[in-house]
């Protein structure tokens, strides 16, 4: 069936393509909180810990809100962890980093995410508000949530 939102085929695969480089983002950096939260040890054990699950649930939570976006504008989510990895600038560690550089590692993956939002409402603003807004809001909670790691080191 056609899709007809306003959008044109052009903006809408502009608009994808914002939102896979957030998606990919994203899912590295859920991918490594998630990781942090099950591998923290030291002094600030159950505060990071507690801490990290807050974030990783809220960036799957927001996992889920791009890929349906995807879906909405008429594209398919990328399908497969090596497709949502194509798409990110956050890398996978090697090994298990103490707390401190958990915390280091983190804030810089929020404010990948955030630099990513930010390019793509750029990339989108003059035609698609509602990527733009969805955007607008990752950018919103990466930044703040890279401030407050920042402030716990």
């Amino acid at each position: 069936m056609p899709i007809d939102i306003g959008l044109s085929d052009e903006q809408r695969e502009k608009s994808v393509e914002a939102i896979r480089k957030v998606l990919g983002e994203t899912y590295a950096l859920y991918s490594k909180t998630h990781s942090y939260h099950w591998n923290v040890t030291g002094p600030r054990f159950q505060a990071l810990h507690t801490m990290f699950m807050e974030q990783y649930t809220e960036l799957w939570q927001a996992l889920d809100e791009l890929a349906e976006r995807i879906r909405a504008l008429d594209f398919y989510a990328p399908a497969s962890p090596e497709e949502m990895y194509s798409y990110a600038t956050i890398r996978a560690d090697n090994g298990v980093p103490d707390a401190e550089a958990m915390v280091t590692n983190l804030s810089k993956g929020h404010e990948a995410v955030a630099r990513a939002a930010k390019d793509g409402i750029a990339a989108v603003a003059d035609f698609d508000d509602v990527t733009a807004d969805m955007l607008t809001q990752r950018a919103t909670i990466a930044d703040k949530t890279a401030w407050m790691l920042r402030s716990s080191l």
